[in-house]
Formats: structure tokens, sequence, C-alpha cells
């Protein structure tokens, strides 16, 4: 049986015969919604769907310091870069 990575529960049914019921007993916590007792979902606030973009966009930032880090190529002034982009986009 696969896990059910949260503490509230609703089946697909109960989902479609009352969803304004079943938002307002979430509690505004994350909601398993189940088909055949497995999760096929999960419903998320706004908020905290948020949140967690937010989480996901800092890991790969954190990602990329590392890879960049393990780079062989020699580094380069964040001017030369600059004024290498300033060039690119002022020749289109």
């Amino acid at each position: 049986m696969e896990q059910i990575l949260t503490n509230r529960s609703v089946s697909i049914s109960e989902l479609k015969r009352s969803p304004s019921a079943v938002l307002a007993n979430a509690n505004k916590e994350p909601l398993a919604i189940l088909n055949h007792n497995k999760p096929a979902a999960y419903l998320l606030t706004p908020q905290l769907y948020q949140k967690l973009l937010e989480r996901f966009e800092e890991s790969e930032i954190r990602l990329a310091i590392v890879e960049s880090r393990a780079d062989a190529r020699p580094a380069m002034a964040a001017e030369s870069v600059f004024a290498e982009l300033e060039a690119s986009i002022s020749q289109k």
C-alpha cells in the first residue's frame, strides 16, 4: 500500500460530492485525495504551495552554486559578464 503523506485524507467521491465542505474541514492542512484507498492527489493551500515552490527554487540555486564551484573553467569577474551581456543585447 502506498504511504499517505498527510494527516488528513478524503475520497475522490467525497470531494466530488461536497468540495466546499472538504476544503472547510481541511483547516488549511494538506489533504490527500484517495482513489481506491491510494493517494491520487494532494490538495494544498496557495500559501503552502508557494512556500514549497520557494524551497524548491532555493534548493536549485544551492545545487547550481555547488556545481559551479566544481567547474574547472577560470572564474570571470561580474563586470566582464555584464559587459558581454550588454554588448550582446545591444547588437540585437
